[in-house]
């Protein structure tokens, strides 16, 4: 059976490549070759930037309230194919259904927010700052960005920087994670089909060449990404830095959640579930170590707790409406999880409940992606699993004796993603928001995520840059203050 090879979105056509090397997309749950994906070259990334660069003059001058109604369009286009898009995440990433009919409607509202661009661009004056002078800022685009895509959420992310960069006046490449592609291609023809300007908006495939081609041409002004902390470090940011870009990182998590004595322990497990096993932990808010504050008695019971609701959770394909955790991305994936496994058994954690033992709601799907739920107990803040990002199903407990020790545990760790709290103290949960340096907090609620008109926060090696995507921040990242200064004799 012939399988769709993708094309790059150019100059408002579909294009092929300028490569001859593809990759293969995968259904993670099934096995099934979905498409074949181009690793474009710099020669096509140049051809993506030009286009936007010619586009920009006439962009820039369309009133924001003309490019609001464009976004409206769109919006409206995503609404009709709502269930088709979250079908297409289901397929080439693995996530269940109905995570990924949550990351279509989180998407969404990216978009419907953007289009409160008129509003979000107003600047400020003052009259008479000096006798007969007044002074104006104004906030105007800036040219080309960019977004390096990660897999984990393949249409959302994306949609945390598009819409906001366009509304604002600017262009943009977008370079979908080669891993799970075909969620940007569905939103690529919503654009076309919204008649977005030619060049307004344009997609090319890759892996590392795009990338490094993105970084260094000196027609891009900016860049986003959402990735690792190795990868948003040492190479995103630093050579941003280098060739004088506008950047922002958001990187790698290693999240702790605080469960104190005093919490709601059976209201509170449906959450933690959800934190530490949706999205199959491939997520940067999901939760990672377990930090139970109490006595023995609390802490068997929080335990306990936790292992028989792991237990429980339902693991298949995720296009079936009773499963509650899909596969890993890929096979690679699976072994690097895996590794850790094995690496906290060599440390000298106990592993409570093994994943590795696989219970599939349909025994016949290939087991190359799938793990159940792990978990991890008489863990140590030392021990590797407790340090660095695993990016699976694996969870971690801790104990500490206070509030105090949960706290210097979060803050003695290099990530600063998120971090939430469980529990009845109204003193606890202040001290925790006000304290706790990690850019997303959660209080009774697992994971923190900002909805689109607050910024998606991060602190530390999760985050490098100044502002962050989503609402006012990003709105301000796309946009320079020009301040004119005047005098009329």
């Amino acid at each position: 059976m012939d399988v769709a090879r993708l094309q790059n979105y150019i100059d408002g056509e579909w294009v092929e490549a300028q490569t001859g090397e593809y990759s293969d997309v995968v259904n993670p749950a099934r096995g099934e070759l979905l498409a074949r994906v181009p690793l474009s070259s710099s020669t096509d990334i140049d051809r993506a930037v030009k286009s936007c660069a010619r586009a920009f003059a006439q962009w820039r001058n369309t009133p924001p309230s003309a490019r609001a109604r464009y976004l409206f369009r769109l919006k409206e286009l995503m609404e009709d194919r709502f269930d088709e898009l979250a079908e297409v995440q289901t397929r080439e990433h693995g996530k269940t259904i109905d995570e990924s009919r949550g990351e279509t409607r989180r998407g969404i509202e990216q978009v419907e927010v953007a289009t409160g661009v008129p509003t979000l661009m107003q600047g400020y004056n003052l009259e008479d700052i000096a006798s007969g002078i007044d002074e104006h800022c104004f906030f105007q685009p800036i040219g080309v960005f960019s977004h390096i895509a990660p897999f984990n959420f393949p249409f959302m992310v994306p949609l945390w920087f598009i819409p906001y960069a366009i509304a604002a006046g600017n262009t943009f490449v977008v370079k979908p994670s080669p891993r799970v592609p075909l969620s940007q291609t569905r939103v690529i023809e919503l654009f076309e089909q919204a008649d977005f300007p030619p060049g307004v908006v344009n997609m090319v495939h890759g892996a590392n060449e795009a990338t490094n081609a993105i970084l260094h041409h000196p027609e891009v002004a900016g860049v986003t990404f959402v990735g690792s902390t190795a990868v948003g470090r040492d190479i995103i940011y630093k050579t941003c830095g280098q060739t004088g870009k506008r950047v922002i990182a958001q990187c790698g998590a290693k999240n702790f959640i605080v469960l104190m004595e005093d919490c709601d322990l059976e209201k509170s497990m449906a959450g933690l579930m959800t934190s530490f096993f949706g999205n199959t932990g491939q997520r940067c808010l999901a939760g990672a170590n377990l930090v139970v504050v109490g006595g023995d008695s609390f802490y068997k019971k929080a335990v306990d707790a936790f292992i028989e609701a792991a237990a429980a959770i339902r693991v298949g394909d995720g296009m079936d409406e009773s499963v509650q955790m899909g596969p890993l991305q890929n096979a690679q994936s699976k072994e690097r999880v895996l590794g850790y496994i094995e690496k906290g058994v060599k440390e000298g954690a106990t592993l409570a409940l093994d994943g590795r033992n696989l219970k599939i709601a349909d025994p016949n799907l290939p087991q190359d992606c799938f793990l159940n739920p792990s978990v991890f107990v008489d863990l140590t803040p030392e021990m590797t699993l407790a340090r660095e990002e695993i990016f699976g199903p694996v969870a971690g407990i801790l104990r500490a004796a206070n509030i105090d020790r949960a706290i210097s545990m979060i803050h003695d760790n290099p990530y600063g993603n998120a971090a939430a709290i469980y529990t009845s103290s109204g003193q606890a949960a202040q001290r925790f928001r006000h304290d706790v340096k990690c850019g997303n907090i959660g209080i009774n609620i697992g994971i923190p995520a900002p909805v689109a008109f607050f910024p998606f926060g991060g602190m530390k090696d999760s985050f490098f840059g100044t502002l962050h995507g989503q609402g006012k921040d990003a709105i301000r990242f796309f946009t320079e203050a020009k301040v004119v200064v005047e005098r009329w004799f």
